[in-house]
């Protein structure tokens, strides 16, 4: 019994302080936009390639192999 004299004033205080840590992120817009950041990682800015070909594949690893140096 000693011990909840101890414990229920630390779970009030523990629960204030994560109200108030909840009240700070709503007021400084933490959660303003949720989708946003989530989006962003999956949408690509990138502007698309044009597709090679098989043969501008085998002509790049033939430029490769002929200009590595030590290859004859």
């Amino acid at each position: 019994m000693a011990s909840l004299y101890l414990l229920i004033p630390v779970a009030l205080i523990f629960c204030i302080i994560a109200v108030r840590l909840l009240l700070w992120a709503i007021n400084n817009g933490q959660y303003d936009d949720l989708d946003k950041e989530a989006w962003r990682v999956v949408m690509d800015d990138d502007a698309p390639q044009a597709p090679r070909n098989d043969n501008e594949d085998a002509e790049a690893a033939s430029d490769d192999a002929s200009n590595t140096p030590g290859r004859n």
